[in-house]
């Protein structure tokens, strides 16, 4: 047991450093980094406030790259939690979100006593629903390694942020040609 255990620390500590697409693109030394944000609609949540969103272009020297960034903002209960996700996680996730939809009124007729139904980009943000008492929950959970869920008003809210964010980054990748 005593020669397993270090094996095991050190493959959860490799797993705890596994950089975002972003962080791997801000990371990098010895180079100049520029970034533009463009606001976008912000996202209700479920209780009060609501999730500040925007498009973030980082300038490169070769080609730029694209992503939404979503903010819950810091409270006096919480420090702040931002998701930064990348253009093709974001065509991904908006895939996902249409075959979420589709399913949700029917996850909630089956009734369960607990049903969860989620998908997860490789940075680790999630979007997806729980149903508990015959009420679907949708959730977001903006950061991999912290407890950054947050609850959203309703599906609506989802659909209409996430495909818009896809597409003013396809509109920016025309302006730039990149």
């Amino acid at each position: 047991m005593a020669l397993i255990m270090p094996s095991v620390l050190f493959a959860q500590n490799d797993a705890e450093k596994k950089l975002t697409k972003f962080e791997q693109f801000t990371s990098k030394t010895g180079r100049i980094s520029k970034f533009v944000d463009v606001k976008m609609p912000n996202i209700p949540q479920s209780f009060m406030g609501s999730l500040e969103t925007s498009i973030r272009t980082l300038m490169g020297e070769q080609s730029n790259s694209y992503f939404y960034r979503i903010e819950q903002a810091e409270t006096q209960r919480s420090v702040a939690h931002i998701a930064m996700i990348e253009y093709s996680d974001l065509v991904e996730i908006n895939k996902a979100l249409t075959k979420l939809v589709g399913e949700v009124e029917s996850d909630c007729a089956a009734n369960p006593d607990y049903l969860e139904n989620r998908f997860i980009t490789e940075d680790g943000f999630q979007i997806g629903y729980y149903i508990s008492k015959g009420k679907a929950n949708w959730y977001l959970k903006l950061e991999r390694y912290s407890n950054s869920t947050v609850f959203i008003k309703n599906a609506e809210a989802l659909l209409d942020n996430f495909p818009a964010a896809q597409k003013r980054i396809e509109e920016l990748k025309a302006d730039n040609g990149k």
